[in-house]
Formats: structure tokens, C-alpha cells, sequence
């Protein structure tokens, strides 16, 4: 974390006042704004079809597996992808290809095959629902808090990166790209509910791509080709960033073996089981699949764009290091107004020829959309379903949900707003997006799992192992913000999540003994062991593409495949 907020804010700003100014042209704005008009024609069009909470909240259940495969992975290509990994690419190179192949695929592939008929079996609308059914409601409301202010926190920074952009790109007023972004957000995600935010990122998933591979070809072609980029960052002294392991600069670790361990557990395991496996953020698009098959195969889907797409972010973060003056200048610790997160609008100024501008400031603000969308859309599930009508305002009919799933979306959406700048206490966004992901999703993740697997967790070791975890997490970071340990980089988010996993456990285990766990007949479909395999088993389509074995085979063997290539290259 950067030594000050205003610090922050003003680098900023010093950015904005020219370094990454481009000179839009009419057709560029007009392309904007044509991208808009679909977004949001698109929600009017899910509006027909919105008549309950349920159409609202979780799409009727209704979408195939492609869409909701598509939109599992574009609600994670936000600010969180687009600018932070891009700035990990500029800062520690092929290191950063850990947060896609390790970082992302294992826990995909567990989510589909070993969790997924676990939840959408047991027709839960959403996972704080899931743990009150496994453990009881104070567990449940506790993790609906949680994740209420992980959401919104979370929207802030795509609010807040956009802003930035649009700002150092076009001079609009921080200010007016926050509201610009927020409400057009609101419209479609008011409108068509979760169906509207889904086909929205399925469309922002292609836009996204179209511009990011024109990015890293032509910054390739400029640069020599690989070979040339390798030549300079070799000549630069950075080699390191030409190496994925042991990732010493990634996790801030001294030793190697010490730093591998922490790429392999604390991000390849602990970190991104947490996300992956129990972000409701993430986990809704399967909730909205049309069957358990689609639902199961909704993440594998995703897996396969999710390997591929790290070659068109990571890399061009790369390009950015020997390529733009400002990167490069940071990178040898010398004076320079460009950050890390200024990686992706430095390289769309000196690569792309005005006439594409308009289709990548499209692209851009798509991701920031994605992203803040698939917040607000989780967020107004779990604060409808989890803590309005499960707690505060039970028994009411579906009319008046449906009204308060509205009314939170714009709530959210205000939130977001607020908690926007927050984000700016960060040179490099990814260190706030782990930051967060060690307080909110490890210890979820910890609690989940040791549920799913052990009978005996009572309701009170679910409630305290998840509050404890939580508040080790902060701990740890807190204690590395005031120098009691000092690790650089995501280090601290990796031992973090470590400390909360071992932490949440072993007081669940504790609280637990001497407990009264559930009736065993009340945990079938909630606890492995006490749940048969026919029950277990998800009913298979026809077609090997349909399998979820073959699919699972084929994104592990192209995640593998990443890293003996670029060994090998």
C-alpha cells in the first residue's frame, strides 16, 4: 500500500493532466456511445422477461451452459483483470501467468466436479444460504455482512480504475466517469436484473478481447516479436520477470523454496479456492444455469477462455516495461508520474491508431462494467435473499422482494460509488483486490470445506471458525502495514490467507467439541460423506464436449501447456 491516500490520489491526477491524454475524435465517441445504447438495450430487453424475484435475482434458473460459462469469466475481467494483472505483468513478468494456471484452473475444476452438485443439488439462491442449510442462521447472516461488504468494496475499485481511465484518456472529471459508469450499470442491472447483467458480459467478454489482442500483437510487432522482448528485458535486468518460479518478486519471500510453497499454497490453493469455489460473485452465473449439467460445466467453460486470455494481459504488461518510458523508468525505482495500473491506457495511446481508439475505450469500459455489474447483481441477491427475507423481513410475498431486489441494486450501486476511492491507496490494484480476498473468501472457503467433509462441524464452529479467520486475516495485514513483518508484493495476502485457513479450522474443530452436530439426516446433500454417490452424481448430456472429465482434462493440460511453453520459448 502506498504511504498516504492523498499521495495516491495525486499521482493520479498528475497522470490525468497529460502523460496518457489522447485526442478522441467524434467517431470515437460516437462508437462509445453506440456501445452503451446495446448495453443497456439489452436490459430493457430482459426487463419482459422479469415477472419474480427468482427471474430477477438468479435468471429463472433458466440460461445455458455457454452463456453462463461465458459470463462466469467475465465477471471476473474487470478493473481486477484488465489493469491490475496488466500491471502485474509490468511488474513481475511471467509470474504473473501463476494468478490464471495455478491460481484459477485447479480451483475451477473443483468447484465443477467435487462442489457444484453439492450446491446447485441442494437449489440454494446463494452460498451464505448454503451455509445456513449446513450449520445455522447466525453463520449464514454472518457471511450475508461479509459478502455485502466485499461486494461493494470490490465494485469500488472497477468504479474507481474507470474513472482513472476515462479521465487520463479523455479529461472527463473523475467525478463525472464514476456517475457515468454507476448509472449506466444501474440502468441494465435495474432493469433485466441478473439476465440483463449476464448477456451484457457475455457481449463485454468479446469486446474485451477485440481489444486487447490488437494490443499485445501490435506491442509485440514493436517491441521484435517474443524474441525481442526477451532481448530487452534481458538487457534491462529484469530477467527475473522471464521466469515463473520461484516468483520471489510476486510473493515478496526471500527464499525460493519458501517463495514456490507460497505460489503453490497460499495463491494455488488457499487464495484461489477462496474465490473460486465460494464467491457468490462468481458462483451465481452456475446458479443461473438451466440444469445441474449446465451448472456443472458453467466453470469448466469459463477455464478454457480464462487459460488463454492471460496471454493477452500478462503480456502486454510485459510489452509495457521496455516499451513506455514512464513503466520502464518505475521499473529502475527513477522518478516517473506513470504507475503500474497506468500499463494498459499508456500502451492503447502509443500503439492504437485513432480510427480503433473508440472500439478500445469500448473494451475498456467494458471490463469496468463486467466487473462492477457482477458485484451489484451478487450483491442485491445476498441482501435480498440472506438478510431481508431470511432475517429482517420474513414471510413477506415475492412482489415485495422483487421491489427490495430493485431498490438494493441502486443502493449498491451508491455504495460503490463511495467506496470507490478507497482503491487509490494502492500503486498496483491486484495487492487491494488479494488484500481483500484474504479477509472474505479464505476463510469462507476454510469453513466450507472442513463442512463439507467433516459431519461433526457444528453451527457454533462454522460461525466462529468464520469470524476468527476473518479477523486473522486483518490481523496480518495490519501487522505488515506497521512493519511488525515486512513482505512486499501479495506476500502478505498469501501468509494472510494461510493464517486464516489454519486459524478458522482449527477453532471450528475446537468450538465443535463437545458440540451437538446436525442430525445426520439433515445434512444429506450437504456434507459428502453422508450424501450417495447417485445423489452426488450430476445426470450427464450427450456429446464428449458435454463431459465434465474431458472438459476438466483439457483445461488442465492447456494450463500445464502455459508454463512448458514459455519455459521452453
Amino acid at each position: 500500500m502506498s504511504s498516504s491516500f492523498p499521495a495516491a490520489v495525486g499521482s493520479a491526477v498528475a497522470s490525468a493532466t497529460g502523460t496518457l491524454r489522447i485526442d478522441a475524435h467524434l467517431i470515437d465517441y460516437l462508437l462509445v456511445g453506440f456501445y452503451f445504447l446495446i448495453v443497456l438495450g439489452i436490459g430493457l430487453i430482459a426487463r419482459r422477461s422479469v415477472s419474480s424475484s427468482l427471474d430477477f435475482l438468479l435468471s429463472g434458473r433458466s440460461l445455458p451452459a455457454w452463456v453462463t460459462g461465458l459470463a462466469f469469466v467475465s465477471a471476473n475481467l474487470g478493473a481486477t483483470e484488465l489493469l491490475g494483472q496488466a500491471a502485474n505483468g509490468a511488474q513481475f513478468g511471467e509470474q504473473a501467468f501463476h494468478y490464471y494456471w495455478i491460481g484459477a484452473i485447479p480451483a475451477m475444476v473443483f468447484l465443477a466436479l467435487v462442489m457444484m452438485p453439492f450446491y446447485y443439488g441442494s437449489k440454494v439462491r446463494s452460498v451464505p444460504e448454503f451455509l445456513g442449510r449446513r450449520f445455522d442462521a447466525k453463520t449464514q447472516r454472518l457471511q450475508g455482512l461479509l459478502f455485502a461488504i466485499a461486494s461493494v468494496l470490490l465494485a469500488g475499485v472497477n468504479l474507481y480504475a474507470m474513472a482513472i481511465v476515462v479521465n487520463a484518456l479523455l479529461g472527463w472529471p473523475t467525478w463525472l466517469a464514476i456517475v457515468v459508469a454507476g448509472v449506466i450499470v444501474l440502468a441494465y442491472t435495474f432493469l433485466g436484473g441478473l439476465s440483463a447483467a449476464i448477456y451484457n458480459e457475455v457481449l463485454q467478454f468479446f469486446v474485451i478481447v477485440v481489444t486487447m489482442v490488437p494490443i499485445t500483437l501490435v506491442g509485440l510487432h514493436r517491441v521484435g516479436g517474443w524474441d525481442g522482448l526477451v532481448d530487452k528485458l534481458t538487457a534491462n535486468g529484469d530477467a527475473n520477470m522471464l521466469q515463473a518460479f520461484p516468483g520471489q518478486d510476486l510473493t515478496g519471500i526471500g527464499s525460493a523454496i519458501g517463495s514456490t510453497f507460497g505460489v503453490v499454497l497460499g495463491l494455488g490453493f488457499v487464495t484461489s479456492f477462496g474465490y473460486w469455489t465460494t464467491n457468490f460473485t462468481e458462483v451465481q452465473r452456475a446458479f443461473s444455469a438451466r440444469n445441474a449439467s449446465a451448472a456443472q460445466r458453467t466453470p469448466l467453460i469459463a477455464a478454457i477462455p480464462k487459460v488463454l486470455i492471460a496471454l493477452v494481459i500478462i503480456v502486454p504488461g510485459m510489452i509495457a516495461a521496455v516499451l513506455i518510458p514512464g513503466i520502464e523508468a518505475l521499473k529502475r525505482g527513477l522518478p516517473s508520474d506513470a504507475t503500474y495500473n497506468d500499463a494498459v491506457p499508456l500502451l492503447l495511446r502509443e500503439l492504437l491508431p485513432s480510427g480503433f481508439l473508440g472500439v478500445a475505450l469500448a473494451g475498456l469500459l467494458a471490463a469496468f462494467m463486467a466487473g462492477m455489474a457482477a458485484n451489484v447483481s451478487s450483491f442485491n441477491t445476498v441482501f435480498t435473499y440472506d438478510l431481508w427475507q431470511d432475517w429482517l423481513r420474513p414471510g413477506r410475498d415475492d412482489a415485495h422482494y422483487l421491489k427490495v431486489g430493485r431498490l438494493v441494486t441502486v443502493v449498491g450501486t451508491a455504495l460503490a460509488i463511495g467506496t470507490a476511492f478507497i482503491a487509490a491507496g494502492f500503486s498496483n490494484i491486484m495487492d487491494y483486490i488479494q488484500t481483500l480476498f484474504s479477509f472474505f473468501n479464505v476463510p469462507l472457503f476454510a469453513v466450507f470445506a472442513f463442512g463439507l467433509f467433516w459431519k461433526k462441524l457444528t453451527g457454533n464452529g462454522g460461525f466462529w471458525g468464520l469470524l476468527s479467520g476473518t479477523v486473522s486475516a486483518v490481523f496480518v495485514f495490519v501487522l505488515n502495514q506497521v512493519g511488525v513483518i515486512s513482505l512486499s508484493g501479495q506476500g502478505s495476502s498469501f501468509l494472510g490467507g494461510g493464517v486464516a485457513t489454519v486459524v478458522a479450522v482449527l477453532v471450528g474443530w475446537l468450538t465443535s467439541r463437545g458440540g451437538t452436530p446436525k442430525p445426520e439426516a439433515d445434512l444429506r446433500g450437504l456434507v459428502w460423506s453422508l450424501t450417495p454417490a447417485d445423489v452426488r452424481a450430476v445426470p450427464r448430456e450427450a456429446g464428449w464436449y458435454r463431459n465434465p472429465t474431458v472438459l476438466s482434462v483439457i483445461v488442465l493440460t492447456l494450463a500445464v501447456g502455459g508454463y512448458v511453453l514459455f519455459a521452453v520459448v
